[in-house]
């Protein structure tokens, strides 16, 4: 009986510690977010001042950003690219990761080691072969010269975090729907993907965030608005003069083009981490 308080006085103050721990770092994550939509509600006068909130809100930034063309169809590059390649990836991802863990065939292991090491290989490495090869095969400033490296990119992420999914999926219910006259191909359509739907969910939220999110393929290459992506239209944005900083337009097409991510992620956070924890608990 004396223990039970000592027992439950810990166990509160652990719960404390944890909740503030967890207070503090969101805070520290938010920090800079915060900041830069001071910056997009600050006159133009008042960028310069060092004040954390504006004295006065302004959405001047924000007109100015929506009525500038380059912004706009920087967002529909964006939009369409990353769609594409989310599309492919998570497609190809999946029947990659059903092969991989549902058939037996000599090499299994070794497609898997070899999708971890294109995911650990450096892609500013082959940013310079690439350039020269698009130039030669005319895929330079187009669309589909970003949508495969962004699929070669997230695929092996994509057949990791599905095929923890396959691994915890009951593979009698796939020999039952054999049974009862189905094919493999109706098998896996109609009772296995159902089943891995949250992984394939997740894997696309996360290949469509870094497709969205990237500047160092947007930036090498493209060249032109005809395939330039959000955030290399930001990194183009110029002043009203030389002398003039571009830090408000900067700022508030930063915060249009997070909110979707933000929103995203909000929506669907549950998804994300049961796709990115699943088959790291056993039993």
């Amino acid at each position: 009986m004396s223990g039970t308080p000592v027992e439950t006085q810990g166990s509160l103050s652990e719960r404390l510690f944890w909740r503030f721990t967890v207070l503090v770092l969101v805070l520290y994550a938010l920090l800079p977010v915060a900041w830069l939509t001071s910056l997009s509600l600050k006159p133009s006068g008042d960028l310069t001042d060092r004040h954390f909130f504006p004295r006065a809100i302004s959405l001047e930034h924000y007109a100015a950003v929506l009525t500038d063309p380059q912004f706009p169809a920087a967002l529909g590059n964006s939009l369409g690219i990353g769609l594409i390649a989310t599309g492919i990836s998570v497609a190809l991802a999946t029947l990659a990761a059903y092969a991989i863990v549902r058939l037996r065939f000599p090499g299994r292991r070794a497609v898997l080691i070899g999708a971890l090491a294109v995911a650990m290989f450096p892609p500013i490495a082959v940013i310079g072969p690439l350039f020269d090869l698009w130039r030669l095969l005319g895929l330079f400033d187009t669309w589909l010269g970003l949508i495969l490296p962004y699929i070669s990119l997230t695929l092996p992420l994509a057949i990791w975090t599905i095929a923890a999914f396959f691994r915890e999926i009951p593979w009698e219910l796939e020999q039952a729907a054999r049974v009862d006259g189905a094919t493999r191909m109706q098998a896996f359509r109609l009772v296995i993907l159902p089943l891995v739907a949250p992984g394939v969910f997740a894997s696309a939220i996360l290949v469509f965030i870094f497709a969205w999110n990237d500047f160092l393929f947007a930036a090498a290459l493209t060249s032109t608005t005809d395939s330039r992506t959000v955030p290399v239209a930001i990194a183009f944005f110029t002043g009203s003069s030389r002398f003039d900083q571009p830090t408000g337009s900067i700022a508030a097409a930063s915060v249009l083009v997070t909110l979707p991510v933000v929103a995203l992620v909000l929506a669907f956070q549950r998804r994300i981490v049961a796709g990115l924890t699943a088959g790291a608990v056993k039993g």
